[in-house]
This record gives C-alpha cells, structure tokens and sequence, in this order.
C-alpha cells in the first residue's frame, strides 16, 4: 500500500522554487518573446535591497501569469505565459522586489546556519525547530531538545560536535530500521542499509540492493523521510529518473511533490 503523504495548495508568486538552474553561464543565448526586442538573458536583473539579482526568463505554453520564483543558484526566474512581454514580467517583478528580498534573506539563513550551537540555538529534529537546553531538572552537564537528552563535557563550548554525533547514532538505528520496514512493506529486494554523511543528496542506491541514506534525514519530518527511502526503493526497479521511475515513485508515494518541496526549500542542511 502507498505511502500516505501530503499536498498542499500557495500562492502564484509566494512559493519558492528551489530547482537547480539549468543554463550553462558561458553560453550567450539570445530570444525573443513577444513584439519586442531580443535580450540576452545575463542582461537582465533586478535591484533588491543592496543586491543585483540576475533573472533568468522561462516561457510556459500552460501558464496563466506571470510568476516569479528563486532558484537554487539565488537568481529570480521569471515565467511568462503566452503572449507575455518581458516589459510587463520586469514589471510584475520589480512590484514583488520585497517578496523576493525576503526569500533571499531566508536562503541565506539556511545556508549560512548558526556558526556555534549554545544554550538557546534552535535546530531542526524530526522537522520541528527545537532550542538547545542546559541545567533541565537539576542536570548541569547535560543538553536537552526536543525528546532527546545528551551529556555534555562543557555547556559553555560549541556543542555542535558532540549534538551531531547523537543525532548520527540515532539516525543510524531509525533510518535502517525504517528501510527496512518499507522494503517489506513493498517488497522491494533490498540487500543492506547505510547510514553515511553525504554532502550532496540526501539518499542513493547500488545495483545490489544497497540503500544509502543521509544521517541528516533524522531532522526532516517523518514524510520527508519516507519519501526518501522510497525514492532509493524505486531505483531497484528503474535504474534512472525516467517518466517511468517517476510513475514508480508515485505509486509509492502519491503525493511526493510536498516531500520534494520541503527538501528544495531546506536543501541547506546537506551544506552544513
């Protein structure tokens, strides 16, 4: 049986979209939209704040507006629907500059994370922000958060290391466990379970069965890790990211596009 996942419904401009860029810098390329002139796309940016964002132009035969998103390269792209002129999406742009300096702003929190993790820094644990917590019921040389408590060698230090190194064990035992659970679930043949520290992508899978999982996913919600797990499941019966895999990861988990969401707008966490 499927996994039970979520959907939700935003706004036309207040959602950001985190894809990678898909433009080669080094490459001029010129268009034409509309009845106007051709513009080459590193020509074109926006004032926000103190900063010059560059816009990247996209024209969708499906869509009804304009929209503006963030891309994970920090550029603005900027869809046009059909008969759109690049004057009126600058326009459209420029009024929702505050939008996009807030998303920016954002970003760069993500990215940036805190630089020390002390009393009162709040992390992410099974998809929630929790604080970091000293002195609980008397317990001077342990840290709290959320349902978890670790002892400590000095509460006035960067405690990162050893709240990571928690975090790890407990990944360890949850995220094989999980796997585990969903392969019987969906009988999909798996041979072995990892738990590693990947910098740049949350899961992967071996032709021999082997399923590799982030250690980091034990901050996610629970749905972003299934879906993980159940993305990597997928690869045992299409090898790729074919329409068909696709159709393989929507059998399994309907409504993935939420988990897919959530990961675009964290993706952060994997730089930390």
């Amino acid at each position: 049986m499927p996994l039970n996942c979520f959907s939700s419904v935003y706004s036309v401009y207040s959602v950001v979209s985190l894809h990678p860029a898909r433009y080669t810098s080094a490459m001029r390329i010129e268009f034409t939209f509309g009845q106007g002139r051709r513009v080459a796309r590193e020509d074109l940016h926006l004032s926000v704040g103190a900063r010059h964002v560059p816009v990247r132009l996209a024209r969708n035969r499906r869509a009804r507006r304009y929209v503006l998103r963030l891309a994970a390269d920090g550029t603005a792209r900027l869809t046009l629907p059909p008969g759109g002129t690049i004057a009126e999406a600058m326009d459209f742009a420029r009024r929702n500059t505050a939008w996009l300096e807030k998303q920016l702003l954002m970003r760069e929190t993500r990215l940036r994370g805190p630089e020390k993790w002390l009393d009162g820094t709040s992390i992410l644990f099974r998809g929630d922000q929790v604080q970091l917590q000293f002195g609980l019921n008397g317990q001077a040389n342990t840290v709290f958060f959320g349902t978890e408590s670790v002892p400590v060698k000095d509460p006035a230090a960067d405690l990162r290391t050893e709240i990571e190194w928690h975090l790890r064990n407990l990944a360890a035992s949850e995220l094989a466990s999980r796997a585990w659970e969903l392969a019987r679930l969906h009988q999909a043949p798996i041979t072995r379970v990892t738990v590693r520290n990947q910098r740049s992508r949350w899961g992967s899978c071996s032709r021999n069965g082997t399923i590799s999982l982030n250690w980091r996913l034990i901050q996610t919600p629970a749905f972003v890790r299934d879906y993980i797990i159940l993305h990597e499941l997928a690869h045992l019966r299409q090898m790729n990211h074919s329409p068909a895999f696709w159709r393989e990861v929507s059998r399994l988990c309907p409504d993935f596009s939420q988990a897919e969401r959530w990961l675009k707008e964290h993706s952060g966490l994997l730089r930390r």
